[in-house]
């Protein structure tokens, strides 16, 4: 009997895996999670903001960056430039030192002369200093020796801030852009702006929408960096906020990504068998999805019920959703719920639909429509980064959702989410992070499609670069892509009361079959009983399931 059971539920998992999609691409194009319709820019208010130029909106659209990656000019009250010994100087500064240089037969290298008005000889001050200590104190004093550390500690710290300027123009020079933007968001971490306005008029001149991965990231980056220092004023928020495209465009290049990198496969696939195992004996089965964006996850897995053994089971879906998905899908969760209502009957599936229309950090159970008799999964795909934790607010959803989602006794909770650790780290660690991280998804879709694509750069400007760039300028409130860690995520979970499900073998196995249909750069790792998806050697996207 157990063996049977096994059987069955394997068929039924393998049919869903790998179902041929068929007739039903005209019920539901496949998914990606919600995109806001607008960027919110906030957050920092330390240090003096730069001013915003007239040409802001235009640069921040990004569709002025041009093929060679020049974008409009950055105006300002001073124009920097580098001296001869490669240090900053404002063109105020630069003219002034011009003329004390011409005015001074001893200045043979153009740097500033001194305007000490005690003597010109840091030697000779110090001497007349030790002689005055010891005709007033005597030969044991050690007054002078504070004096002269502070002198030497003050020549030290000269003395590195040059290295630093030199070791940054050697950078600049061999057009190294990552070490650039590192050095640009270490400025802007600092707040040292004369450092970060200097960085990003180069940064300017290196990175391009339509160039290598690391200039076309290099572009948003950028962009999320003069973002950050001009957040203070209310105006940012105008200025940065890109043209949004029509639904349907924008509709086409979630459909395009979601094609071309297999990560969302990947996540919902390995969700569906989890879900598939707990549920292959139940003969009601409720699935709660916290952000049903398109509820195209949703199309293989009816089918896989359609041909399981024994018939298929009553098959009720909830879907949360909040309003800023409308837009993609050009209309509310009744569109979702109809095509898959069709879909669902075009399969002999009894199948119902329940639209909760509200943020899932809102969700109570009254919300949810559990029913007596169901058995219940929950499936968090890409989404609980999204909602706020202890560091953000003290109603912390994040674990509240969890601890509520645990009160249900759900049969299996699936969790799929980018293995990134964005949330409670500082400005410029997740800087790092962010670089690391999307500099491997970006050469990922280099693989894939081609520079010349014409929709490649829609498709990363409205899929991916408002991630990049909320990550970048944005604090509090207004940060909400705020990714974590699976070690956290188990953390998590296991203060709210659950424990790991395991994966079935059959997932892994018909995944790899799936990667091999893209370039062999992509690797799957199974550890600790999760799935973790990357390129090359970064881990993009983990999941795992929990009872």
């Amino acid at each position: 009997m157990q063996a049977s059971q096994q059987l069955r539920g394997s068929r039924m998992s393998s049919r869903f895996l790998y179902q041929p999609m068929q007739e039903v691409e005209a019920y539901c194009k496949p998914q990606f999670r919600t995109l806001d319709r607008q960027i919110y820019y906030g957050g920092s208010t330390q240090g003096t903001p730069f001013s915003i130029p007239n040409s802001l909106e235009q640069y921040c659209t990004l569709e002025s960056s041009s093929a060679n990656g020049s974008y409009a000019a950055y105006n300002s009250p001073s124009t920097v430039s580098f001296s001869s010994n490669g240090s900053p100087r404002s063109q105020k500064e630069s003219q002034s030192n011009s003329l004390e240089a011409h005015h001074s037969p001893d200045n043979a290298n153009g740097s500033p002369i001194s305007g000490s008005c005690i003597t010109d000889d840091a030697h000779d001050f110090r001497h007349k200093l030790r002689e005055l200590e010891t005709v007033m104190f005597g030969p044991d004093s050690d007054i002078i020796d504070s004096i002269e550390s502070a002198f030497d500690s003050g020549t030290n710290t000269e003395s590195l801030e040059m290295d630093s300027w030199r070791q940054i123009m050697e950078v600049i020079s061999r057009g190294d852009l990552k070490q650039v933007l590192i050095a640009c968001a270490k400025a802007v971490s600092d707040n040292d702006l004369l450092m970060a306005q200097c960085l990003i008029d180069e940064l300017r001149q290196m990175v391009s929408v339509s160039g290598e991965p690391i200039q076309r990231l290099g572009a948003y980056m950028l962009e999320g960096l003069v973002a950050r220092l001009a957040s203070s004023g209310s105006s940012i928020c105008k200025a940065l906020r890109c043209k949004e495209p029509a639904s349907a465009e924008l509709l086409s290049y979630m459909h395009i990504l979601y094609e071309v990198c297999p990560y969302f496969k990947f996540g919902y696939m390995s969700a569906n068998g989890a879900i598939a195992e707990a549920m292959k004996d139940e003969n009601r089965v409720h699935i709660i999805d916290f952000q049903i964006g398109q509820g195209s996850q949703w199309i293989s897995l009816i089918q896989a019920f359609a041909a399981r053994p024994g018939g298929p089971p009553h098959i009720r879906i909830t879907g949360i959703d909040d309003s800023t998905s409308a837009y993609a899908r050009g209309g509310g969760l009744g569109i979702v719920g109809k095509r898959l209502s069709k879909l669902a009957k075009s399969f002999k599936v009894p199948f119902e639909f329940h639209a909760a229309a509200i943020s899932g950090c809102e969700v109570q159970i009254k919300n949810l429509g559990v029913q007596h008799g169901e058995a219940l999964a929950v499936n968090f795909a890409f989404v609980l980064h999204h909602m706020p934790d202890e560091s953000v607010s003290t109603q912390n959803h994040r674990d509240r959702v969890l601890r509520l989602v645990k009160s249900l006794a759900p049969k299996v909770v699936t969790l799929v989410e980018q293995e990134s650790n964005t949330n409670t780290a500082a400005f410029f660690p997740r800087f790092l992070e962010t670089l690391n991280y999307y500099t491997a998804m970006f050469e990922s879709i280099d693989v894939t499609l081609p520079r010349d694509h014409k929709e490649r750069i829609n498709v990363e400007q409205h899929c991916l670069a408002r991630d990049v760039v909320n990550i970048i300028a944005c604090e509090g409130t207004e940060r909400v892509e705020r990714h974590e860690l699976l070690g956290k995520w188990r953390s998590r979970f296991t203060m709210a009361g659950f424990t790991p499900y395991p994966l079935s073998t059959l997932v892994n196995s018909t995944i790899k079959t799936l990667l091999e249909n893209y370039c062999d750069r992509y690797r799957l790792q199974e550890r600790d009983g999760a799935l973790y998806l990357g390129w090359m050697n970064r881990d993009l996207v983990a999941s795992c399931a929990w009872k």
